[in-house]
């Protein structure tokens, strides 16, 4: 049996800036993965990161290719009733802004972090399973090439996201969920073509949301409403090209670039919550407690809040010799973790489709929309909410 101070269970960018954090403050910890570094990297996620997030990339020294390669942005443009408007982030937050840096990105700068500093990440653990997370001495046990092996530890850092192993291993008794599904999915098509714009266009039409992203000047990320049912198969490059300049104003339908697209895929939409996120010496963050929308980018920034509170409470634990922090986790992360959700799902809800909900809808929406534009006070609320609430 070996031992650490923090076991953490999944490789992601949350448990990844979790282990950094921790090295900082010299406490010790070893990742277990399931998965190989290669299939961690593919994931394709989301590429909009807060200035909080950027920051505590910044304090473990994980940001010399964020800044190089990362596209900083001081605002975003609505479009709706066919015509753009700029939200002016800086403006209206006094200087934030938002850095689109993709999530693959983050992960293999936290990849390599960890590498240099000889900090111990097992990938291709299977069977993997906690225990005794109600006492003071929990373990993690998991198989690796064929072998049995057990990791003690003091806590266990739960950063195994949705479908993970360490909220599944809580007594539905000891857990409540708060969960709210979309009727839609995203329609996303990743492809190496400029960029459509400067910044990003977030579209409220009568075809569907749309969104027009990017990873880089010469990368772009597209993502259109479609409905549940659709597949991937049923949407070649150019029926997805062509919808997408049917919901774009005309300056950006012409000048829009297409391409073969290098990653096609249907994300569903969904809010969920579940508290609390200790359970005894059981810590949850990231998606393993809660997910988001993606619309507004909150998913990695919410991971990367709630294990900067982790941080901060082991450090206060193992350094200090208080139990505050640990004590009060759940209920701070769930205080920012709400006020997400929150934005989320009103961010969705005035950007999509409903067709439920019919024509008197997509009506109260562009009012929402023009409102928002033409209030500084509605402006600075989205803003405030977009560039991320303090921590």
């Amino acid at each position: 049996m070996t031992s650490t101070q923090v076991a953490i269970v999944g490789a992601g960018p949350a448990g990844l800036l979790l282990g950094q954090l921790l090295a900082k403050s010299g406490i010790t910890s070893v990742i277990i993965e399931r998965q190989s570094p290669d299939y961690v990297l593919g994931r394709i996620r989301a590429g909009v990161l807060e200035q909080g997030t950027v920051d505590a990339l910044g304090s473990i020294g994980v940001d010399a290719r964020l800044h190089q390669e990362g596209l900083p942005h001081h605002g975003f443009d609505l479009l709706f009733k066919g015509e753009r408007h700029r939200i002016d982030l800086a403006a209206l937050t006094g200087g934030k802004q938002v850095m689109v840096y993709g999530q693959t990105e983050v992960t293999k700068d936290l990849m390599l972090a960890r590498e240099a500093s000889n900090l111990t990440t097992i990938y291709n653990a299977s069977d993997v399973a906690i225990h005794d997370f109600d006492g003071d001495s929990p373990r993690v046990t998991y198989t690796l090439n064929g072998q049995a092996h057990e990791l003690k530890a003091r806590f266990i850092a739960g950063c195994d996201g949705f479908h993970g192993v360490c909220r599944a291993s809580v007594p539905s008794s000891a857990i409540q969920h708060y969960e709210k599904i979309y009727p839609f999915g995203w329609l996303g098509v990743l492809a190496d073509v400029p960029p459509v714009a400067d910044e990003l266009i977030y579209a409220n039409t009568e075809r569907g949301f749309a969104l027009c992203s990017m990873r880089s000047k010469t990368r772009s990320r597209y993502y259109l409403q479609c409905p549940l049912s659709d597949t991937v198969e049923q949407w070649s490059d150019q029926a997805f090209w062509h919808e997408l300049g049917n919901r774009l104003d005309p300056q950006a339908a012409q000048a829009l670039v297409t391409g073969p697209s290098i990653e096609k895929s249907i994300a569903p939409l969904r809010s969920f919550v579940a508290e609390p996120m200790r359970f005894g010496s059981l810590m949850l963050a990231g998606d393993a407690a809660h997910i988001v929308p993606p619309t507004g980018a909150k998913g990695l920034n919410l991971a990367a809040s709630d294990v900067m509170y982790l941080a901060q409470a082991f450090e206060r634990y193992f350094n200090d010799k208080d139990n505050g922090g640990v004590d009060g986790y759940s209920a701070q992360a769930l205080s920012r973790v709400w006020k997400a959700e929150r934005f989320s799902w009103w961010f969705t809800s005035l950007m999509h489709q409903f067709p439920e909900l019919g024509s008197f809808n997509q009506k109260v929406q562009e009012a929402e929309l023009d409102y928002l534009v033409n209030s500084t006070a509605a402006a600075t609320s989205l803003a405030e909410n977009y560039v991320g609430l303090p921590l």
